[in-house]
């Protein structure tokens, strides 16, 4: 899973952000018409940066001030190109949770300084975002500029070719985010629009557009999904069971990771009568799929009889599959046993699922994560962490699970931390680097 040229180091970001609460649209909304679906920003729709999006006679245009009706040159130091790519990175997360295997794109199209078209990939299977951009831009395509935030790809896969679509659409120039790392796609897009006389510009607020995709580019060079572990402790630093007041709220940091990752590794003993399942509350979520880790025959924890309401993808890893196969598939639950619950057959079911991203939530019996979280740190499989900090002081717990890493003799150091404080707790996030 190699790409030649490319390793993972090029799609490191030296200060990545939390994402913002973006909310998937529904996916009624993006009809297959050949019609021009209007898939971009609505009259009033404001950005963070304050520039907001005017309809002139159906054409939207970048307002840079409240007296300005077109962005004519850069603002705040920024040129039009930067602010057409973040643009992209903001439509593109509109499919947050929505797009695995595939990687979220947006795409602007710009005439004259006007955008005339915009779109971005809905789900797998469906169509592209230059290919909605375009349909939105309809004939003011010929001879305007296209951005997108990822290189488009020149192969027939479950739809046709980006790149063709933009030829036969006659733009006169391209302007790309970042070049596609999977081998399929890495630079062929790029030299066929060049082939066909087209204008292609690179690296476009490269490095926002590498933190969109980090989980997609991680998957594709590594042949794993990304893994990231989370969480909470004490402020005398000792592990909890327990998630901030507003954590799982809507537009918590707990609901908002939930939307962002495909999949969750969860404790078994999370599972019981008093105790919500786990689930995003962000409007319109796609939910991940609930990996269930029962290990142990000898184990008092029961594995859950409660198929999730909104999604039904549940899946339970067990080591014992005498007493859970059986009633777990007349629940219409799917039961994977195994002779030893690893992260390698997790990992490697995940990625059998085309998801991109995995998020090992350390709730529960300490017991069941103990071995889960040395094998990623032997193995280097953790990319991430999300650490809840609440303001609480206990005793010490019983079963710390990650005791038993401060005799591994590998050195493992955290980068790019960033925090933020909530109302009840501060979330530090990083990201892990092995020596």
């Amino acid at each position: 899973m190699h790409t030649p040229g490319l390793t993972l180091q090029d799609f490191i970001l030296p200060s990545p952000k939390f994402l913002p609460n973006a909310t998937p649209q529904s996916l009624a909304s993006f009809p297959l018409a050949q019609k021009h679906p209007k898939l971009g920003m609505r009259p009033g729709w404001t950005s963070r940066s304050n520039k907001s999006l005017l309809r002139v006679n159906r054409k939207p245009v970048w307002s840079g001030c409240s007296h300005s009706i077109r962005m004519q040159c850069s603002h705040n130091g920024q040129k039009d190109g930067d602010i057409y790519m973040r643009r992209c990175v903001e439509l593109a997360r509109k499919a947050i949770g929505f797009t695995s295997p595939n990687p979220m794109v947006g795409c602007v199209i710009v005439k004259d300084g006007e955008v005339v078209g915009e779109g971005f990939h809905p789900k797998a299977g469906q169509p592209h975002a230059e290919v909605f951009a375009l349909r939105d831009a309809g004939d003011l395509a010929e001879n305007a500029t296209a951005y997108v935030s990822l290189e488009p790809c020149n192969h027939f896969g479950r739809t046709p070719p980006c790149t063709e679509a933009l030829i036969r659409a006659k733009v006169k120039k391209v302007v790309v985010g970042m070049v596609d790392p999977n081998t399929i796609v890495a630079s062929k897009g790029v030299q066929r629009l060049r082939d066909a006389g087209i204008e292609v510009v690179m690296g476009v607020e490269e490095e926002l557009c590498k933190k969109l995709l980090e989980t997609y580019t991680h998957r594709m060079l590594t042949g794993k999904p990304f893994l990231a572990l989370r969480y909470s402790l004490s402020v005398n630093g000792h592990f909890l069971d327990v998630l901030g007041a507003t954590a799982a709220d809507c537009g918590g940091y707990y609901s908002r990771l939930l939307q962002e990752y495909d999949a969750v590794v969860l404790s078994c003993s999370l599972f019981n009568e008093s105790l919500p399942l786990p689930s995003s509350k962000e409007p319109g979520t796609n939910q991940p799929m609930r990996i269930i880790i029962q290990k142990n025959s000898s184990s008092s924890n029961q594995a859950p009889f409660v198929i999730n309401e909104v999604t039904g993808k549940d899946v339970i890893f067990t080591d014992n599959s005498t007493t859970a196969a059986t009633e777990m598939a007349q629940q219409g639950i799917e039961t994977v046993a195994v002779d030893q619950v690893n992260l390698d057959v997790i990992l490697d079911y995940c990625y059998g699922q085309g998801f991109c991203s995995v998020l090992l939530d350390m709730r529960g019996s300490f017991s069941e994560f103990e071995g889960l979280v040395k094998e990623g740190i032997q193995k280097k499989y953790f990319n991430k962490f999300v650490t809840e900090i609440l303001p609480i002081w206990n005793g010490s717990v019983k079963m710390d699970p990650l005791k038993p890493l401060t005799s591994l003799e590998q050195g493992v150091k955290v980068i790019n931390l960033q925090s933020k404080s909530l109302d009840q707790s501060v979330v530090i996030e990083g990201y892990f680097k092995f020596e």
